[in-house]
């Protein structure tokens, strides 16, 4: 009963569910599984300390929700066409948040002094990285920065995402990076930053000079310059006007930082540190 079963639970979902060979597979495969796991028991006379027992032996939240995610798609499978079994949904495991990854001052800085400034192409990537922690602007934006959005002190993001413009502060030492940089600039191109023809720098190029001297992506000097400021104890609406974010809830992903830092604090400094 069980086998011919999961033939038909299977026919249901590429056929009636219209699902891919691969999440057929996978979902027919967990039925198994538990099949597997209650022995002789048929899947129509389950009961919930038979399903707790097979997911208790899954750690990983993510494999946790694919099986229950399976799990509650052949229970309303069974109720639909009548196989004898009430219906039964089972909560998903709650996936913890993809927090951003960033890298501190003290890693960037130590990584860059390394970069050799002698020639050309050298100081142009200690420039470029510099110039993507000092703004906190997507790659994409700094790539169509021009010399004239350079004003007193402050880039002047034109090409931001919804069309929005924001003015971010420079750093001193980004700035003096950018202007030592701007004497060996091409001055036939308007673009701050360029590849050794002369041309605009591609976002490839970008990429492999910031995984270069640092092993990471352009968008993680953008969490950097983020987790900096929240760290050295900036106001997350500031911190969401220099990112250019819409919503105060995308900055919000930054929070934790701030939390790991006084959590750090606690333990570091705190008398009870010992026994904590």
């Amino acid at each position: 009963m069980n086998n011919e079963l999961l033939l038909v639970f299977e026919e249901y979902l590429s056929i009636s569910k219209m699902l891919g060979s691969n999440t057929t597979s996978s979902y027919v495969g967990d039925l198994s599984s538990l099949q597997e796991f209650i022995g002789e028991k048929s899947l129509t006379s389950l009961e919930m300390e038979d399903i707790i027992g097979f997911l208790s032996q899954f750690s990983n939240k993510r494999t946790l929700n694919r099986k229950l995610s399976s799990i509650n798609t052949f229970f309303k499978f069974c109720h639909e066409y009548n196989f004898e079994h009430s219906k039964i949904s089972l909560p998903m495991s709650k996936l913890p948040k993809n927090l951003p990854k960033y890298l501190s001052h003290e890693e960037i800085i130590g990584s860059i002094k390394l970069i050799d400034k002698t020639t050309q192409s050298g100081f142009r990537d200690y420039a470029l990285i510099l110039f993507l922690y000092a703004s906190g602007c997507r790659i994409s934006e700094a790539l169509n920065a021009q010399k004239t959005d350079i004003v007193d002190g402050w880039l002047k993001i034109r090409f931001a995402k919804g069309e929005k413009e924001r003015m971010v502060p420079l750093a001193p030492i980004a700035l003096d990076a950018l202007n030592e940089y701007l004497k060996h600039h091409d001055m036939r191109s308007s673009f701050l930053w360029l590849n050794y023809k002369g041309e605009k720098l591609s976002r490839i190029s970008a990429f492999k000079i910031v995984k270069k001297y640092l092993g990471a992506s352009p968008h993680i000097l953008r969490h950097s310059f983020a987790s900096s400021l929240i760290i050295g104890g900036a106001d997350l609406r500031v911190v969401q006007e220099l990112l250019g974010h819409s919503s105060l809830v995308t900055t919000q992903i930054y929070t934790h930082i701030q939390k790991q830092d006084l959590a750090d604090t606690i333990r570091a400094f705190h008398p009870l540190r010992t026994i904590l």
